[in-house]
Parts: C-alpha cells; sequence; structure tokens
C-alpha cells in the first residue's frame, strides 16, 4: 500500500554535504545508499560475518550501522559519534526502534579517541568511513593507537583518506572541508601503532580505501588474486574443506 502523499520520506534531495539533515550533514545526500552498500560489502568480502565485534568510528546518521546492526549478532556493534542528533536520527528515521531493542547497539557520543577503550571489547573490524578525510594528523594517530589497542589479534581497521602529493597541516577536525594525506605518512602512523597499513582496490566516489590490520590479520590473499566476493568466497570455502579434511 502507497504511503500517504503527505507522509514521503525525506531523504534530502538536493542538499549539500554539510547541512543540517541527518542524511545531507554525513556527505552528499544522493550517495546515502551507494556508500552504505559499498562499505557492507567490503567488510564482508574482507571477512566480517554476524558473529564478530564491530566499532564504527563516526557512525553520524547509520548510513552504514542500519546494514551492520541488523546483520550483526545483539551486542555486536558499537557506534561512537558526537552528534548525538545524527543518531537519533537515523534510528528515527532507518533503523527503528524495533531493531535497537532486538539486537541491542551501543553508541557513544563523544568525539574522543578514548571511547573506545570504554567498551572494553576486543574489536574484530573497526571501520572510519569519511573520517581520516577531515582530520589532523595528530587526530588520526590517536584513532590508530585508540583502535589498536582494542583490536583483535586477527583484526583489523578499514578507513578512507583523501591521497595527496603534501600533508594537512591542519591539526584539528575539518568539516565539510577535506584534507590530503601522502600514503607514506599514513603507513609510518600505522606503523607507529603496530599496524600494517595496505591500500585496498576497492572503489570509492572520492576517496581511497585503506587497511589497517593488526599483525595477524591474513591479507596476503589481497596481493594474488583481485579483492572480490567471488575470491573472498573461494577462499573460505577452500579453509573450510582444509579444517573438514584435517578433523
Amino acid at each position: 500500500m502507497p504511503a500517504p502523499s503527505d507522509d514521503r520520506e525525506d531523504l534530502g534531495a538536493g542538499l549539500k554535504a554539510g547541512d543540517p539533515h541527518y542524511r545531507a550533514y554525513v556527505g552528499p545526500p544522493e550517495d546515502y545508499d551507494l556508500i552504505a552498500a559499498m562499505t557492507f560489502n567490503l567488510l564482508t568480502t574482507l571477512g566480517l560475518r554476524q558473529h564478530h565485534s564491530l566499532l564504527d568510528v563516526g557512525c553520524g546518521s547509520l548510513r552504514i550501522g542500519r546494514l551492520l546492526i541488523p546483520y550483526l549478532n545483539r551486542g555486536k556493534y558499537f557506534g561512537v559519534e558526537p552528534n548525538k542528533w545524527l543518531v537519533e536520527e537515523g534510528i528515527k528515521r532507518e533503523l527503528g526502534e524495533d531493531l535497537v531493542q532486538i539486537k541491542y547497539p551501543t553508541f557513544f557520543f563523544t568525539d574522543s579517541a578514548e571511547a573506545v577503550g570504554e567498551a572494553k571489547v576486543s574489536f574484530d573490524f573497526a571501520l572510519a568511513q569519511s573520517i581520516f578525510s577531515h582530520c589532523g594528523l595528530n587526530l588520526i594517530k590517536g584513532w590508530l593507537s585508540a583502535v589498536s589497542r582494542s583490536l583483535a589479534d586477527g583484526g583489523a581497521l578499514v578507513a578512507t583518506f583523501l591521497p595527496g602529493e603534501e600533508d594537512s597541516t591542519q591539526t584539528d577536525w575539518v568539516y565539510p572541508e577535506c584534507v590530503n594525506y601522502r600514503p607514506a605518512t599514513l603507513e609510518r602512523a600505522a606503523a607507529n601503532a603496530n599496524l600494517r597499513f595496505e591500500i585496498l582496490d576497492w572503489k570509492h566516489p572520492r576517496q581511497t580505501w585503506a587497511l589497517f590490520a593488526a599483525q595477524k590479520f591474513n591479507s596476503d590473499w589481497l596481493k594474488k588474486k583481485p579483492l572480490t566476493w567471488n575470491t573472498a568466497l573461494e577462499r573460505a570455502l577452500t579453509q573450510k574443506h582444509r579444517l573438514i579434511n584435517h578433523l
């Protein structure tokens, strides 16, 4: 049954990034669905499964959380977001209170990286989509350090950034403007946080995906074959058969 004409969805069409609308505030509204699908597919291709714990840095209006929260088991989704109104609007307009009661996500309404440790969880995956593209380098280092301390031995952070020939001199949060960094700079920052930095061949409308992996996260297969769901599933099935044969 079609919705009444006076109850149409307000998807922020025509607004620009940063405008005070729950979809527009986190990026171009016309890409809201695309970014969510792209990120969810990347995480599952890299190995995310429903029993894993995930940290969503800058979860905003649950652009990606609205897919991750239903997918993950109860209590496995953790979001950090300083703008409480964005999360509230995301729940109201995209997720629904019933799913919150069923899946029990945890939210930290802060811009401090120290919230990561407050969760007291060993995360299998962490996500920072369009966060490092607005952070001064000192903030990036702080987040890398905090996430690294809370990652499982085989865990990984996936994040986007904007490559440039020179590093931004910004020291704080910049939004909706963007900042650029040389990949080598982020590689050094990752190494200082005991993380392995790798560029991922996964398309993004404007930015570049990178992997910040704990030491035991296996990314060797990414170097041998394209990063696709087909490759990931073949690898998973091969590992499963090897395990069965050894029983």
